[in-house]
């Protein structure tokens, strides 16, 4: 078998892993960071990336060499780091889901036109709709539908970033005063920034589940070389993405002022017609139905893994419940956590902003913790020394803890002394 089939057949949690990056740190935050403070804004996407690889790729390699999940990996590192982790995600449970499937439906109210329609409403049909195709179409399905919808956004974030480059800067308004971005205000961007790029360090494990799942559903497992060169390239694919979205944003918005909705129907408006002023009127429709697309797919992803990884921790928690593997306990795990972020958003309303703040925060304070704790796993007694995580990638990793740390005692400083 030739190495591209090889690898087109390896692709998987890698690739979804991409789908689930490329929503709201991407879609958000990356078009809004250049649309507010500018070019320069890709200095931290980029550090972000750099700094986080190795937090997601030790979660591809316990795996691949121990045959068990990260989480498991904390358990053997003692049931505080498995503890600790559950509380992470039960935080997580409460907010991600319910600000993806927010901005979700400002973009289905949007690309319908629906007036006088609640978000609400428009989110109770997507839990109903994503739960109905994690349930029947299970794992595999989930990776095939996203291939699809993947390769569709890659190819249409391209040409719109082509076209916006060749088109030019927006021109600045008179007199126009640059954000500044170490403030109290820009301070807290950065790390909702970067605590959600390309996506939440908790997500490592997430990563990990998907791997032992294509595993189970195939029947085969690839070498760690082989996985380790399908997850790069959906991360990649997750941090060049990243750049495209600051790019349009910066292109198109900086300099006039503009803000950027905290509605979320509003601010998938001003999103897809950010797309569609440099191609023109007829690209509308197919902008849109591509970003729809993008927050789907990142639902999917995310309520998926979330329910996969709450049965997980609850398996290791208490030996005796046996939940994980069971199509009847994951269907129900699913329900639930529709049901518990159907509450959240509508307590809420259309107000995504407190949501993401919320989550990006938690997401960002945690980081380095996470990272640390995938370092102990993968340094851990089970991984033989050849296969352990070479000094290079252990040095990007401390300098990872270090520079997630120093952002989050700054952020804590500015709200303490400021």
């Amino acid at each position: 078998m030739s190495k591209l089939r090889i690898l087109i057949k390896n692709l998987g949690p890698g690739l979804l892993f991409a789908s689930m990056a490329i929503g709201t740190s991407h879609l958000v935050l990356s078009t809004k960071a250049g649309a507010q403070y500018g070019w320069i804004m890709v200095i931290p996407i980029v550090l972000a990336n750099v700094f986080k690889y190795p937090f997601f790729e030790f979660g591809v390699r316990y795996t691949n060499i121990t045959n068990k999940t990260l989480i498991e990996g904390y358990l053997n590192r003692g049931k505080g780091y498995l503890w600790f982790y559950a509380a992470i995600t039960l935080v997580t449970t409460f907010t991600i889901l319910a600000a993806l499937y927010t901005v979700t439906a400002g973009l289905f109210i949007n690309l319908f036109e629906l007036s006088g329609v609640s978000i609400s409403l428009v989110a109770l049909g997507l839990f109903a709709f994503i739960s109905s195709l994690l349930i029947i179409g299970k794992y595999r399905f989930l990776e095939n539908s996203l291939k699809f919808v993947v390769s569709i956004l890659f190819i249409a974030l391209i040409v719109t970033t082509a076209l916006v480059i060749f088109k030019g800067r927006v021109e600045e308004i008179t007199n126009f005063t640059p954000t500044p971005i170490f403030n109290e205000v820009g301070v807290l961007f950065l790390i909702g920034l970067m605590g959600w790029m390309p996506t939440t360090v908790e997500a490592s494990s997430w990563v990990s589940l998907w791997s032992i799942e294509k595993w189970n559903t195939e029947g085969s497992k690839p070498t760690l070389r082989e996985s380790l060169q399908e997850f790069n390239i959906g991360y990649i694919m997750t941090g060049i993405l990243a750049v495209f979205f600051m790019i349009i944003g910066w292109m198109t918005l900086y300099g006039t002022n503009t803000e950027l909705s905290g509605n979320a129907v509003t601010f998938a408006d001003q999103v897809v017609r950010l797309f569609t002023a440099h191609i023109g009127p007829w690209a509308y429709i197919f902008i849109a139905i591509a970003a729809f697309a993008t927050m789907l797919s990142t639902c999917m992803t995310a309520h998926d893994a979330i329910t996969r990884v709450s049965l997980d921790i609850i398996d290791l928690l208490y030996p005796k419940v046996k939940l994980t593997g069971q199509k009847g306990f994951f269907a129900l795990g699913v329900l639930i956590l529709a049901v518990i972020n159907f509450v959240v958003i509508t307590t809420f309303s259309a107000n995504m902003g407190l949501l993401v703040a919320l989550a990006t925060f938690v997401s960002f304070v945690v980081a380095p913790i996470i990272g640390f704790m995938n370092l102990k796993n993968v340094l851990g007694g089970e991984i033989p020394k050849e296969l352990r995580p070479k000094k290079p990638l252990q040095v990007l990793t401390y300098a990872g803890i270090v520079f997630l740390a120093f952002f989050s005692i700054y952020y804590f400083w500015i709200v303490l002394f400021k």
